[in-house]
């Protein structure tokens, strides 16, 4: 759309950047981070370009304060990132990994003492291993379970000092959530099955995200909690209908 006339953006305007767990932490083995689902994956050989893989990705879990000064230089008032599953929860089940925990809060900490206001998405696809190799997917109630867990873990640490949360990544694509894990054993050519446990894997990603907004609220009453969707816009070539 285009504006004759703009009053420019409001001043408490949110600007940064956006980042996913698995593409710039690495550390992908350190300080009791369990294995997840795409840490095997890109050891399949052909899956991706050159073998490459994010075992160390930009180093982000390194060098965070490096980065977090650079995000104010650059003026960015506000970082997205999400959260490791298996760095919290290193088999998806009742083990906390209490340095992964360290980390964010770091994060956090450095974030809010450069002026910049974190933005946390519990869930970014990277999913312990060992929870996928159990119970599959999405669509599987374990999930739900370890989600709450993951969630309790996180914002009983973090809740009081951050103010902006999502629960999952894109979360209408959690329907197409059996390519999303593409080391369970779902048949390609399963179509009911597929069908089925998309439609199972929708209603559990909304379970497991209407607890992250009740636990939010509960722990802090001021945070907001929003949701994030996948979309791309298309426009008319014209108008005519036909």
């Amino acid at each position: 759309m285009y504006f004759k006339e703009t009053k420019g953006f409001p001043k408490d305007f949110l600007w940064g950047s956006a980042s996913a767990a698995y593409q710039v932490e690495g550390g992908w083995d350190a300080d009791g981070k369990g294995v997840t689902n795409w840490d095997k994956f890109v050891r399949i050989p052909g899956k991706t370009f050159k073998a490459t893989t994010g075992d160390k990705a930009v180093d982000h879990y390194h060098r965070y304060k490096e980065d977090i000064n650079l995000f104010a230089e650059m003026g960015f008032n506000t970082y997205r990132f999400s959260i490791s599953w298996s760095r919290i929860l290193p088999t998806g089940g009742e083990e906390v990994n209490q340095q992964g925990l360290d980390f964010y809060e770091n994060i956090v900490d450095e974030m809010l003492l450069k002026g910049i206001e974190p933005i946390i998405c519990m869930h970014h696809f990277d999913v312990p291993l060992e929870l996928v190799e159990k119970y599959g997917g999405w669509w599987s109630k374990e999930f739900i379970e370890s989600f709450k867990r993951l969630t309790t873990a996180v914002v009983d640490r973090l809740g009081k000092k951050v103010k902006y949360w999502f629960p999952i990544n894109e979360q209408n694509a959690i329907m197409f959530s059996s390519f999303m894990f593409p080391t369970t054993d779902l048949a390609s050519n399963d179509m009911k099955g597929r069908d089925q446990r998309s439609t199972q894997s929708v209603h559990n990603a909304h379970v497991a995200g209407a607890f992250l907004r009740y636990y939010v609220k509960r722990v802090n009453p001021n945070a907001q909690v929003g949701g994030m969707v996948c979309y791309s816009p298309f426009y008319p070539n014209d108008c005519n209908p036909v």
